[in-house]
């Protein structure tokens, strides 16, 4: 969050130009825009109209049929042909008001007008074109969780709007009962096909099973339900059978009974039917009378009295009717018996003859089930599909419609844009956005080393401290000890002094990667400050191709460095005093043809112990390390190198080099030192220590002076 603060506080006048720009730019957008009304109608969408015949359909009710379905409504609301019939009606093929309101513009000859009107003959092409205009300026806007769907239209004129809502939605209605008709009649049409069909496969089938029974010679009769209606057919041999067989049981029951009857009178005529045989009683009655006379008689009279004697003879008489009229009963129950007999015998032949037939019938009745099973699905099917085809009549000739208005569209009285704060609220944010992607974009493009906690990052090095930036010539500034820049650079020399374990290294150089860095400024800086501490300063001007140091001491460079580099040893004669810093210089001398030839040598470290003999330390002004070997050359012979880098004004990518040439040729690198640093242009934080130095150093200024 910190680095991307310091990204906005650096480009800031870059974002806050980017906000005030698109800020103008909505400001005037808006003010320049026409007016737009919305109308809005309010329909419901039923999932399934109510029913009023018993027709079945196949859709399926769960959750994604649902879905399916209101997909499809919401795509046929929006759907070409709707918005061309909208158009047809509100005849807006030949309104030249319709296009001019939307600003329609084109060269075809459609839109070309004869005698004020346009052609009737591209009627059509107007008519395609008004239903694009009109789905583009239409939104649907279903409610969530509800069947509720809101038609919005959009136009410069409210009337308009409102009329083209309630006009889109009631075309929605009839186009919905319309394409229900439409498929009611495709229905109809194609079962009516499918009946004929069905109705010449089962007259075919109950040929068939017609023309099979005929050859077969299978006799059927059709069966009668509980309820009276006409149920399966059932064969005839299976009625004689089970007639035979009913009448055997019965023949068997009575041959069993008369043979009953017949076995108990031959017990002594106590059989049922002698018993009950009038004669046979009334002549037992007499018979028992004349008994009872006879046993009468014979207690008054001999057996031989002629009265008796005429008793015993009838007596005699009537037994022997007895045992005729009991003879003639037993014949005629063994002529019964035997009746029966033959009876049972006979159907019995009959029924063992009806079940060969019946067997001989189930043999030839496999393939007449096979007809009759054909004619009776034929059968089922074409009365199921008969039944569908009267429902679809009578559902085609209701209409039953699931889409109904709920809230018709009103006249809106307000513009629903433009909307001027929610405008400018989305051009203070696109503002923002661009600001936010120009800043990052520059903040990429800029290599530059912005502030101290980046020149640490990206470098990869102690960070000695931050020089601010200076208008002022150094050496004045130096003068004021209470200044900023004498600050800053009591700071280098602080953390110099934690460098080596004997405080500031006594030989050191100041380099940069390219020229006007700063280099300079720092060796006379550090010189000034360690001098102002007591220590014996000699400042070495290294840069035998552009020397500086001495402008800053009023000499000329006809003898310093490149003399003792060129064998002479009198070093006393090479160096100038700079009094008033408090230190002692050496010149770059004159400058010979190739400088690098004469730091190849060991000239220059003996220079250096000589003089660390008289002197604290030895600081030298190296010369700039792109392009050159001498800044290399010089590092190798003092314990470190102090490394200027420019704040805003080198590339982090050329310093990298710098340094890994310093690397590669094994030279230690203390730290570096940000120069020319401008707060303002850095992290917020990095502003107060310095304004609050400088205000304060010119405040003890003013207040010396």
């Amino acid at each position: 969050m910190r680095q991307y603060l310091r990204i906005a506080m650096r480009w800031r006048y870059v974002i806050i130009g980017a906000v005030a720009i698109c800020f103008l730019i909505g400001l005037i957008a808006t003010l320049l825009m026409t007016p737009q009304y919305t109308a809005s109608s309010t329909i419901e969408i039923s999932r399934e109209a109510d029913k009023v015949t018993d027709l079945q359909g196949v859709e399926r009710d769960a959750g994604i049929a649902d879905q399916e379905f209101y997909q499809t409504q919401y795509g046929l609301l929006q759907s070409r042909a709707l918005s061309e019939r909208v158009a047809t009606q509100l005849k807006l093929t030949e309104s030249q008001n319709f296009f001019g309101m939307f600003d329609f513009k084109s060269d075809d000859p459609a839109f070309t007008l004869a005698n004020g009107r346009y052609p009737a003959s591209s009627r059509a092409t107007r008519q395609r074109v008004a239903g694009e205009i009109l789905r583009k300026h239409l939104s649907i806007s279903p409610t969530r969780m509800s069947r509720l769907v809101e038609i919005k239209f959009t136009s410069p004129d409210p009337v308009f709007s409102a009329s083209v809502a309630n006009t889109w939605a009631e075309n929605f209605i009839q186009t919905n009962l319309e394409r229900k008709i439409q498929a009611t009649s495709y229905g109809r049409d194609l079962l009516q096909k499918q009946l004929a069909q069905l109705k010449q496969r089962l007259d075919e089938s109950q040929r068939q099973l017609v023309n099979y029974a005929s050859f077969a010679k299978i006799i059927n009769l059709p069966s009668q339900s509980n309820n009276g209606q006409s149920g399966s057919e059932r064969s005839i041999v299976v009625d004689d059978l089970a007639a035979i067989n009913a009448a055997l049981a019965q023949a068997t029951a009575n041959r069993i009974e008369a043979q009953a009857r017949y076995q108990q009178n031959g017990r002594a005529g106590a059989s049922a039917e002698a018993l009950s045989n009038s004669a046979i009683n009334s002549l037992r009655q007499r018979r028992a009378e004349l008994a009872a006379e006879y046993r009468r008689l014979m207690t008054q009279f001999e057996p031989g009295y002629p009265a008796a004697q005429a008793i015993q003879a009838q007596i005699i008489q009537l037994d022997r009717s007895i045992a005729s009229e009991e003879g003639r009963v037993t014949s005629s129950l063994l002529a019964d018996y035997r009746r029966t007999q033959e009876q049972e015998q006979a159907l019995q032949a009959k029924v063992e003859q009806l079940k060969g037939d019946y067997l001989d019938l189930r043999r030839r009745s496999i393939q007449y089930n096979i007809y009759q099973q054909e004619v009776d699905t034929n059968q089922a099917l074409y009365d199921g599909l008969l039944q569908r085809f009267k429902e679809i009549g009578v559902a085609g000739g209701v209409g039953v419609n699931n889409v109904s208005v709920v809230d018709p569209a009103q006249t809106p009285k307000t513009p629903s844009s433009p909307k001027l704060l929610i405008n400018l609220a989305i051009a203070l944010l696109a503002g923002l956005g661009i600001g936010a992607a120009l800043a990052f974009g520059l903040e990429q493009i800029d290599e530059g080393i912005t502030d101290p906690a980046q020149a640490k990052r990206e470098l990869g090095l102690p960070l000695l401290g931050s020089i601010p930036k200076i208008e002022e010539a150094p050496k004045d500034i130096l003068l004021d000890r209470k200044s900023d820049l004498v600050d800053a650079y009591l700071t280098v020399q602080t953390n110099l002094a934690f460098s080596t374990e004997h405080g500031v290294p006594r030989s050191f150089s100041v380099t940069s990667t390219r020229p006007t860095e700063g280099k300079s400024t720092t060796c006379l800086a550090l010189a000034t400050t360690l001098a102002r501490g007591g220590k014996r300063i000699i400042l070495i001007d290294g840069d035998m191709r552009n020397p500086s140091i001495h402008h800053l001491g009023g000499v000329r460079h006809d003898r310093g460095l490149s003399n003792y580099l060129t064998g002479e040893d009198n070093i006393d004669s090479l160096t100038f005093p700079m009094e008033e810093l408090g230190f002692t210089a050496m010149s770059a001398g004159p400058l010979p043809p190739n400088a690098a030839e004469l730091l190849t040598g060991n000239r220059l470290s003996q220079l250096i112990a000589r003089l660390l003999e008289s002197y604290d330390h030895v600081i030298i002004d190296s010369p700039p390390v792109m392009g050159l070997a001498d800044a290399p050359l010089i590092a190798t012979k003092v314990e470190g190198v102090v490394y200027a880098v420019e704040s805003h004004g080198i590339r982090t990518g050329l310093v990298k080099e710098a340094l890994g040439r310093l690397i590669t040729a094994n030279v230690r690198i203390i730290g570096s030192v940000l120069t020319k640093f401008d707060a303002k242009k850095a992290h917020y934080g990095y502003g107060y220590g310095y304004e609050y130095g400088y205000r304060y150093g010119r405040k003890a200024k003013t207040d010396a002076a």
